[in-house]
């Protein structure tokens, strides 16, 4: 197919795909044309156009500079703001569409700075010639709607593959994260990186280090939550992109190149654990789960041992790893909920294989749904994604033994409440049996309580209170025969007996001297 062919095809291609939101935008580029400015439609959205995927955001560029941008979207966009107009660009909503329309430029990076300089450009060559990707180097000019591929993008697309408008080290000098990005496109879209470009990864990943912690993270936040995650963690490994921002991957991929320690499989294990976790997914992809499942076993290159029988260990790398990545994710600036869930998840990813063939007791199990809180059912997924083994009658009786312990929850779950357990006698009630205020002895009587209930489940609040009334003779507070009055509370909103409780095992804790039961 001659390169005018392709271009027709694909000018037609477009223009199909977009008919919901040409009218549109030919609105907008009429008032461009009027006040003597070009607009264009541009990279992803026509990217996304001829790849038949979703266009969900609209990326137009433009001679106007933002003051003017803002001046001739006036009355015609229903909102606008001005968050990125320091580096060009300017957001719009119209109807139910996001836009950004950013004015043609080049960004330069300083070698040691970690923020693009913006420099504005002339023209749509010059600023198509300085974007990341050749298939996002393609334009739909408005309203004339020609198609402007002076790169060979749609070639490219066809292609399946990803390159850069010129050469690879110019465009990674001017931005590094664009080497990350590489990696990210080639896990959405399934397509692979030239060899060149590779090279250029791969002689430049030191580069990466002048990238703010927040445009990486959001970077591969996008990779990691892409179809094919494993695609780009590959060519983040092999590149030594890695190294520079997630360490422990690679670490995982040394271990088993090391003689002394050789282990099988880690590092193949961890994706292959990552897919199985993406498979059992429900609906819309899971970054906490997906984070869990890539980092769960990043404690075994720090915790591994050669026993005396020759065998590889990696005794408590569970442990290791919580600490391991709560530091990671938090170096990447990840949100604190999203840290301590993740962080979380490596912790219990060992719990079931104490679980055996079944001889956990009630309490055991109600112990697992108590130290997995709200996200027992992201770790039952990790769980059963961690068998990895190719023995089938392994891996069968591994699954089996899973599915025991989830129908165990589910009939304790019938018999009471274990998502959300508490003492059957709470602080107020605590305080009203053994006639003494909130403080570390009524904590302590609370913290006995909740292990009486995970231990023995519901027994009844009379029986809860006569097995109090023994523990506190035992530990030498005398029962009151009087119930002792309630503590103050005041209408601007008193602890309730509860919290005053755990606030008592708070003081409790930090009493020197004063032993737990």
């Amino acid at each position: 197919m001659t390169a005018v062919s392709l271009l027709a095809e694909a000018r037609a291609k477009a223009l199909s795909d977009l008919a919901e939101v040409l009218p549109m935008l030919d609105e907008l580029g009429q008032r461009f044309a009027h006040g003597g400015h070009e607009l264009a439609l541009v990279g992803g959205s026509i990217r996304d156009a001829l790849l038949e995927r979703p266009v969900v955001d609209l990326d137009l560029a433009t001679s106007a500079r933002p003051d003017e941008v803002l001046k001739l979207a006036k009355g015609w966009a229903e909102s606008q703001w001005e968050t990125g107009i320091a580096f060009g660009t300017v957001g719009l909503r119209k109807d139910r569409y996001h836009l950004e329309i950013t004015t043609y430029r080049a960004e330069r990076y300083d070698p040691t700075s970690r923020k693009p300089a913006v420099e504005y450009g002339e023209s749509l060559l010059d600023d198509l010639k300085r974007r990341d990707f050749t298939v996002n180097a393609i334009a739909l000019t408005l309203p004339e709607h020609e198609l402007v591929d002076p790169f060979d993008g749609i070639r490219d697309l066809l292609r399946r593959r990803i390159t850069t408008p010129g050469r690879p080290e110019d465009s990674f000098s001017d931005d590094p994260l664009r080497m990350l990005r590489a990696a990210r496109f080639a896990a959405q879209l399934g397509f692979t990186v030239d060899p060149h470009v590779v090279a250029a990864m791969t002689a430049m990943a030191a580069r990466l280090d002048v990238v703010s912690a927040e445009r990486i993270r959001d970077e591969f936040t996008k990779l990691l939550l892409a179809p094919e995650p494993r695609r780009g963690l590959v060519l983040l490994v092999d590149t030594g992109l890695a190294d520079r921002f997630l360490p422990e991957l690679p670490a995982l991929r040394r271990l088993e190149a090391d003689r002394e320690y050789r282990h099988k499989d880690v590092y193949e294990h961890t994706l292959t654990v990552l897919d199985q976790a993406i498979a059992l997914e429900d609906g819309e992809p899971d970054l906490v789960l997906r984070l869990a499942a890539l980092l769960h076993d990043i404690g075994k290159p720090a915790t591994r041992r050669k026993e005396p029988d020759g065998r590889v260990s990696f005794h408590h790398h569970e442990v290791v790893g919580k600490k391991l990545a709560k530091a990671r994710l938090t170096a990447l600036k990840f949100p604190k909920d999203v840290v301590n869930d993740v962080s979380r998840l490596v912790e219990l990813h060992l719990r079931f294989h104490g679980y055996g063939t079944g001889e956990w007791t009630d309490s055991a199990v109600r112990r697992y749904v108590r130290d997995a809180g709200p996200l027992l059912d992201r770790l039952h997924k990790l769980t059963r994604s961690d068998c990895t083994t190719r023995n089938k009658k392994k891996a069968a009786a591994l699954q089996a033994a899973y599915d025991s312990l989830v129908q165990r929850i589910e009939a304790l779950r019938r018999q009471e409440e274990i998502d959300a357990i508490r003492p059957e006698l709470n602080g107020h009630e605590i305080g009203e049996i053994l006639g003494i205020p909130p403080g570390p002895e009524l904590g302590r009587a609370y913290r006995f309580l909740l292990e009486l209930r995970l231990e023995r489940g519901p027994i009844g609040k009379e029986n809860a209170a006569a097995v109090l009334r023994e523990w506190a003779a035992e530990h030498g507070i005398t029962p009151r025969t009087t119930a002792a009055p309630p503590p103050p509370r005041d209408d601007a909103g008193a602890s309730s007996p509860d919290t005053a409780a755990s606030s008592g095992e708070t003081r409790e804790a930090s009493s020197a001297g004063d032993q737990t039961s």
